[in-house]
């Protein structure tokens, strides 16, 4: 399968980047690879995730971050990549957007 980034994911990725950088150094980089390489996973284990709030959710390796997405057509659609620390309810309000 493919893997696609819609812009808002990248938008998010780039949150999570620039929140990890000013707590350290270099950090921001290894959250962006760190997030990267486990999107690269849905090559071949999309569709095996629980589905939360109508998407497939893939909880981060080494962040409190979850990947959202949806399959289609042999591509995986990684929507949204939120902070797991946030409320729940604010989660499914953002992902109904």
């Amino acid at each position: 399968m493919k893997v696609r980034i819609l812009p808002s994911a990248i938008e998010d990725l780039a949150r999570g980047r620039q929140f990890y950088e000013c707590l350290s150094q270099g950090l921001g980089t290894y959250f962006l690879d760190s997030m990267v390489s486990d999107m690269d996973t849905l090559t071949y284990n999309g569709g095996i995730h629980h589905q939360v709030f109508g998407y497939h959710r893939m909880l981060a390796k080494r962040f409190p971050y979850a990947v959202y997405y949806k399959i289609s057509d042999c591509t995986v659609n990684v929507f949204r990549i939120l902070d797991c620390r946030q409320d729940p309810n604010k989660i499914g309000k953002i992902l109904e957007e």
